[in-house]
């Protein structure tokens, strides 16, 4: 795959992820910078606001931000960074509340609705919880809110110690299957080496996301550059790159940035995934060897599913075989037992083997709730035959 051109990646993007970091949210920290959080909100509501991307989608956006712990310390008026963990954690359950007021406010003042979310990599590392936050941040988006997320810093200890907020944008940006990442810095973008030790080292305007010669070009962890600054970048950029978006890393207080990058100007340095969002997604269910389980389905269903690329009802579905849950990936046969599709199970086997044959309005009463109306949905599904 040859690189994109700069122009494409923001433009025609439909779902976007910006992460800011602290020393941007909390001008070097010295508290929140209410003119700059508003600058963004500005800029975040315009682009949901514009209509629709150029291939005609309507743009959806996501804020991950740092601050919580600058702004706590600001308002227990504590001049230096205490080293305790439970201070920190206190520091950051304080500030949290400031730093949610601020985008709540700055927000509905351009006409947008907001959310706070917090996460931590176990919500994200077990399979449940992964699809209960993808679920909800996939809701807002419906309404049109912006979610505003950041580490739950009160909770845990070694986001607190390291601030690798830029892992965490990354992570969001595969939880909803965004089409690209922006990181805003306090740097222009990627350089050779560091600029401000090599005054000739030149700036990277476009590469490849997940090049093993950017890790060397940031210096790797020992250098001033890696530790907690460009290096984690270049990495949430790789892993990103993994469900198909492409990174921006760009300077937080140019003008417009993110309007900019939307009319596709080339603003600071492009990471450009190699594989395509919906071909990530798709090739990682093909090659998923664990299946928990599998449906069975009757011919109408399976001609639905495999002729017309229709989600697979609970209607369709005539046999439950395995022990899987919620989220597992599971073959998906047709009446003769040819395994014709696989994709991620919305219920439980247990759950499931109640649906079979039943109609999506008699969900809830047979399992007290609703969770979605497919078994499989058309986009976590793929065929195999």
């Amino acid at each position: 795959m040859t690189l994109k051109a700069t122009s494409t990646v923001l433009r025609d993007a439909r779902r976007i992820v910006v992460k800011v970091g602290s020393s941007l949210v909390t001008n070097e920290g010295r508290g929140l910078d209410e003119a700059a959080i508003g600058e963004w909100c500005r800029q975040l509501a315009a682009l949901v606001g514009s209509g629709a991307n150029r291939i005609g989608h309507k743009r959806e956006v996501i804020m991950v931000s740092s601050g919580a712990v600058a702004e706590g310390m600001k308002r227990l008026g504590w001049a230096t960074r205490p080293r305790e963990i439970q201070e920190l954690q206190a520091a950051a359950a304080v500030g949290q509340m400031g730093l949610a007021q601020m985008y709540e406010t700055k927000l509905r003042e351009n006409g947008l609705g907001s959310a706070q979310v917090l996460l931590t990599h176990a919500d994200l590392a077990d399979r449940e919880r992964y699809l209960n936050a993808r679920a909800t941040l996939l809701t807002l988006l419906q309404h049109g809110v912006v979610p505003v997320i950041n580490e739950n810093d009160t909770v845990v200890n070694d986001e607190i110690k390291f601030g690798d907020n830029d892992t965490l944008g990354a992570l969001v940006a595969n939880l909803v299957e965004a089409d690209a990442l922006v990181i805003l810095t306090d740097q222009k973008g990627l350089y050779t080496a560091d600029p401000r030790k090599h005054p000739s080292a030149e700036f990277v305007s476009e590469a490849k996301a997940g090049d093993v010669a950017l890790e060397v070009m940031a210096g790797g962890a020992g250098s001033s550059i890696g530790r907690g600054g460009m290096l984690t970048k270049i990495l949430a950029a790789k892993r990103a790159a993994g469900s198909g978006a492409s990174t921006v890393i760009a300077w937080g207080r140019e003008p417009d940035a993110l309007l900019r990058l939307a009319r596709g100007e080339a603003i600071g340095t492009l990471l450009v995934a190699q594989t395509q969002k919906t071909q990530a997604r798709k090739q990682w269910m093909a090659d998923h060897l664990q299946l928990r389980g599998a449906v069975t389905i009757d011919a109408g269903a399976a001609s639905k599913v495999r002729d017309e690329g229709k989600s697979l009802l609970p209607i369709g579905m005539v046999a439950v075989e395995g022990d899987f849950s919620r989220g597992d990936v599971i073959a998906i046969r047709d009446a003769d037992g040819l395994h014709i599709a696989r994709g991620l199970a919305n219920y439980s086997s247990s759950e499931a083997r109640l649906l079979c044959r039943k109609p999506s309005g008699e969900f809830e009463s047979l399992l007290g709730y609703v969770a979605e109306p497919e078994m499989v949905h058309r986009d976590n599904l793929v065929l195999t035959r």
